[in-house]
């Protein structure tokens, strides 16, 4: 073991295995893996090693079927035998809705190209898995690309081939402690002292100790999982095939074959956390006792469905740990704050997502940014609030117990929340607000009658005659909306706008106005959807997604120069949002100064009492106008303006409404229309761009610009009405072909259409073009539309 090396990688299990791999394959072979004991110690020796190709998160899904196909090629290149068995897979249903949701999620896999997968019947299941009972099954979709592998096997095949290509691993080799120093990172082991310029925590269990050694607090933790090995079934002796991966969604069991008997893994509902400071440091190759007390219930559901498991005995209980993170996915890529740090830990599915979380990792150390959209698994989509002990185990253990349980896109989950609430949320909850949770903050989500409750569906909600008053009154009066959960950054200092226009691909506002302003990353990708605000007196801000805020300021410090400071002001800054043709009413009637702004103009003015920075703009596509206060304004403000409102129709409203208004205008928003695995030009972003200047990211847009142009293009769909609407990756089609998928889509009150954007191929993205879309499993006919079905002149947003 040398004293210095390129990167550290600390963890010597499946993920930081296919790390050290994926660095030394892209070239960085001056690496080193350390484990404190042997490899796989800790979770990897005693997962299952399920593997699959399915994922409702498209970008997962993406990085999961890499892992798969690069399974075959460790195994060749290290003559390491990984006991690959791919046997496809079966997940059922029982219930209506889950049946519903099953063929929803069989048309969303076909969209992001998953297409070795069909729908099928309980008969048809059965044959697949002879020894499952269809009792109450409905349906099931099976998958090609699902199996198994061996656990040791494959952990071993990604060092060798490592070694293979010039990095180094040490076992036994148990790191103390690290120190930041000016070159990277000292890390000292009972071996000896390692100076590096990065470190990768890929610690599993121990990632909360190897986090805090930096003096990093993790959202993650342990929590126990078992599994039972069954004796030899004579039914699986007679078959001349191996039973496929099966999942039985309403037992909450998964089950493969192991030799001739099986594996029956259960996520049970009453979870147990264990050691959420971290695994003991001698723990490794020990499990605990089965309890089987805790997990009665879904033993006796999982030996139903399989009624040959009453017949055998069990072989092999493991009741073992795994580390999860407060919504299950990886905790992956560069902390905030702490250069030449990086995360690869709390990847419950090792043997699924660890190759693609080995390669988006060894990308973004060596090229800055990775191929793949890879917010879903960045440690950047949690902020500070996620550090607490109790939000951590609130999330994980909530996860885990729903791992199997079918979640509704309008159902709000309860832990960790309420968290943080902005100053007026008392009067807004006893005025009807529904929340739902933005980051760390309760949003607003519509205002109802007291004792409404809302029905999770897959369909049309029950709030939805109550979101269209909300739409109403927007466009026919005024609207009155909580904007604390926007993300606001100011920017300061003598080089301030020299940074911004260099970070922003578009003109920056003159003093007393605000702009829309992509920003982009080098490959041409955006990093950003935002609003650029310069108030005149030396000080700018930028405005975006609230949820972003920790990931964009790391972008903002990562390239932050000499003479600008950016401040996160999202402690200190809210305030409320005006839209509708009475709104300027309403503000000059609380103005103490003028607010005669023009369209997308901003000052400093008096509301009142309140010294407020104002903006006229708005996202709904009327007249607006955006008020920011400080946190103790909040409550006033809101009151003041309601009162003013009273004799001009003024409404309360939520952001359910606020994305129907947004969509009628065909306003894009981040996540769905925008993303970072999308250019400006596919997105429309790029009608923004001033290509006169300099900025990052500009010799990758002129290429795109100058060549054949993006392969798909943002465009407006109407889909024929029906009991749903799209929401988001159903796929969008032309007689049989796939050519394109929704990016978001909902109902436009105001103009009585189901509506949806989409990027479809771009020699088809004409308006007028008839394609289809399937909408919760039923194909519906669709036409693309112009842009802003209502108000397509813009005249109310600047009238």
């Amino acid at each position: 073991m040398k004293s210095q090396y390129r990167v550290v990688v600390i963890g010597g299990g499946v993920v930081g295995s296919s790390v050290l791999y994926h660095l030394a394959k892209m070239g960085w072979t001056d690496c080193v893996m350390l484990e404190r004991s042997v490899l796989t110690a800790g979770s990897s020796w005693h997962a299952a090693g399920g593997i699959h190709a399915l994922n409702a998160d498209p970008n997962m899904a993406a990085l999961q079927a890499y892992t798969i196909d690069l399974l075959s090629e460790i195994e060749a290149e290290s003559g390491q035998n990984i006991g690959l068995h791919m046997t496809g897979g079966l997940t059922m249903a029982g219930t209506p809705e889950r049946w519903e949701w099953l063929q929803s999620a069989y048309r969303i896999f076909q969209s992001i190209g998953i297409e070795d997968c069909e729908l099928v019947t309980p008969e048809e299941a059965q044959k697949r898995c002879p020894i499952m009972s269809t009792d109450g099954l409905l349906g099931g979709m099976w998958a090609d690309r699902e199996g198994y592998v061996d656990t040791t096997g494959t952990v071993h095949a990604y060092a060798i081939a490592a070694k293979k290509r010039g990095a180094e691993y040490y076992e036994h080799t148990k790191v103390e402690s690290l120190t930041q120093t000016a070159t990277g990172w000292r890390v000292v082991t009972d071996k000896g002292t390692i100076d590096c310029e990065h470190v990768v925590n890929a610690a599993g269990l121990w990632a909360k100790q190897v986090g805090r050694m930096a003096g990093i607090e993790l959202p993650v933790s342990p929590l126990k999982h078992h599994y039972l090995i069954s004796d030899t079934i004579p039914q699986l002796e007679e078959l001349d095939f191996e039973v496929p991966m099966t999942v039985d969604l309403e037992g909450f069991t998964y089950l493969r074959q192991d030799q001739k008997g099986v594996l029956l893994g259960i996520y049970e509902i009453e979870h147990e956390h264990w050691a959420m400071d971290g695994a003991p440091w001698d723990y490794g190759m020990e499990l605990f006792q089965e309890q089987t007390d805790r997990i009665e219930n879904e033993l006796i559901l999982g030996f139903e469905r399989y009624p040959a498991l009453q017949e055998v005995g069990v072989k092999t209980w493991v009741n073992g740990a795994f580390t999860f993170s407060p919504d299950g996915n990886p905790l992956v890529g560069p902390v905030p704050g702490k250069r030449g740090y990086w995360c690869a830990c709390a990847v419950m599915a090792g043997f699924l997502q660890g190759g693609g979380v080995g390669k988006s990792l060894a990308e973004w150390m060596i090229e800055g940014e990775t191929e793949a959209d890879t917010y879903c698994m960045d440690i950047a989509r949690y902020g500070k609030f996620a550090e607490n002990k109790r939000y951590i185990r609130e999330t994980t253990g909530q996860f885990y117990s729903r791992r199997f349980v079918m979640t509704y896109p309008n159902e709000q989950l309860p832990a960790g929340r309420p968290l943080k609430r902005s100053p007026a949320w008392a009067d807004m909850d006893a005025a009807g607000a529904h929340w739902g949770v933005s980051w760390d903050m309760e949003t607003p989500l519509y205002f109802a009658p007291e004792g409404f409750v809302e029905a999770p569906t897959l369909k049309r909600s029950n709030a939805h005659d109550i979101v269209a008053a909300e739409c109403k009154a927007v466009r026919e009066a005024v609207g009155l909306l909580d904007i604390s959960a926007f993300s606001r950054f100011e920017v300061s200092g003598p080089n301030a706008e020299a940074w911004l226009d260099k970070m922003m691909a578009s003109k920056l506002p003159k003093p007393g106005r605000a702009k829309l302003a992509p920003m982009l990353a080098p490959s041409g990708r955006l990093k950003g959807d935002l609003t650029v605000f310069n108030w005149g007196d030396g000080t700018w801000w930028i405005m975006g997604s609230y949820y972003l805020r920790a990931w964009h300021m790391r972008w903002f410090n990562d390239h932050l120069k000499d003479g600008v400071q950016v401040r996160d002001l999202g402690e200190e800054i809210c305030g409320f949002s005006l839209s509708g043709s009475n709104a300027r009413k309403v503000i000059e009637a609380v103005a103490e100064t003028p607010v005669d702004l023009p369209f997308m103009g901003c000052c400093v003015a008096d509301i009142g009492m309140i010294r407020a920075r104002v903006a006229r703009m708005s996202v709904a596509g009327e007249l607006g106008f955006e008020i920011n206060c400080r946190y103790g304004d909040h409550i006033t403000l809101r009151r003041m303006l309601l009162e003013a409102g009273a004799a001009h129709g003024i409404r309360e409203i939520g952001f359910n409404a606020l994305l129907s208004l947004r969509l009628e205008k065909s306003f894009g928003i981040w996540s769905a229309e925008f993303t970072q695995g999308y250019t400006a030009a596919m997105t429309g972003m790029d009608r923004w761009i001033d290509w006169s200047k300099d900025f990052t990211g500009k010799a990758s847009a002129l290429a795109e610009r100058d060549g054949n142009g993006p392969a798909q293009t943002l465009v407006m769909l109407e889909i024929s009405d029906g009991d749903a609407d799209a929401s988001g990756y159903e796929p969008v089609w032309q007689n049989g072909d796939k050519v394109g998928f929704v990016t978001s889509g909902g109902y436009g009150h105001t103009v009585n259409k189901s509506l949806a954007m989409a990027l479809v191929n771009t020699d088809l993205a004409e308006v007028g073009t008839d394609l289809s879309v399937h909408v919760v499993g039923v194909e519906r006919a669709a036409k693309i539309i112009p842009s802003s079905p209502y108000d397509p002149t813009g005249e109310a947003m600047r009238g």
